[in-house]
């Protein structure tokens, strides 16, 4: 059988330098910094650095600044737009597998619901194409400040809502 040796470390002795002898004999790495105690909590568990955050963090009561608001929506929009693609994939294999199918995809297309499916899965395609292309204009440093991300925030918006106004001309 074998054995190892094991030491008890009592929780007042864990300092950053006794964990860094430790991590030192075991041959990984040390940092140069002096050693510092962590505070201990009365369970005798180191607690975390900052104990202020908060516990349960309730989104609901957060209001989002409107650059926040069109990220999300951006990512939103790509994950409708994913499940989308396989709506027009499937209409469009309906379409080209003979000419009955091609009649049964333009009587669907005709019908108000699937006209409405097919508008928003354009106005998701429009959407995340204008918040994409604001992402590679600040990915170029233009827009960082404060007030570029607000100014670009609402030229996505007003830009998607003409773009996906004129899809839903073009489609009804």
């Amino acid at each position: 059988m074998y054995s190892m040796h094991q030491e008890t470390i009592l929780p007042a002795q864990v300092t950053q330098a006794g964990i860094a002898s430790v991590i030192k004999q075991i041959g990984g790495f040390t940092t140069d910094h002096p050693p510092k105690t962590r505070p201990l909590a009365p369970h005798g568990k180191i607690d975390s650095v900052n104990d202020k955050r908060p516990k349960n963090l309730d989104l609901s009561t957060i209001r989002f600044p409107l650059p926040a608001i069109t990220s999300i929506l951006h990512r939103i929009s790509g994950v409708f737009i994913f499940a989308g693609v396989g709506v027009v994939l499937w209409l469009l294999n309906e379409s080209l597998s003979s000419q009955d199918g091609f009649a049964r995809t333009l009587q669907w297309l005709d019908m108000p619901l699937v006209k409405l499916l097919v508008w928003a899965i354009v106005a998701g395609l429009l959407y995340h194409l204008v918040a994409g292309i604001k992402h590679l204009v600040m990915d170029m440093g233009i827009g960082e400040t404060l007030s570029g991300a607000q100014s670009g925030a609402r030229l996505v918006l007003v830009v998607s809502i003409i773009l996906i106004a004129l899809a839903g001309v073009w489609l009804w």
